[in-house]
């Protein structure tokens, strides 16, 4: 599985990358059929203003989840927890 980590607006310490790479390392254990899974950590106008958005590609097509919070380990906790459903879910479909 490739990951594909972008920061926009800012500059990620390697603390948040290692975090974030941590994190998403995961998804193969909920589908082994992903090909490659892309990260974009982003700054907001708004109070929750830290969002994060995973795209994961798997045969069939790519699911994505965006979620927003205070902090980014908030919100790529929300959004791994979030794609790890969609993946179990995605997975029985397609054994159906």
């Amino acid at each position: 599985m490739e990951l594909s980590i972008q920061s926009l607006k800012f500059n990620a310490d390697q603390k948040l990358l290692d975090y974030v790479e941590k994190k998403v390392a995961k998804f193969a254990r909920f589908d082994e059929s992903i090909t490659s899974v892309d990260v974009v950590l982003s700054l907001m106008e708004r109070p929750d203003n830290k969002n994060v958005r995973i795209q994961a590609y798997v045969p069939g097509g790519t699911l994505v989840i965006e979620r927003a919070s205070k902090t980014f380990e908030e919100a790529v906790t929300e959004a791994v927890d979030a794609m790890k459903e969609k993946l179990v879910r995605n997975k029985e479909r397609r054994q159906e």
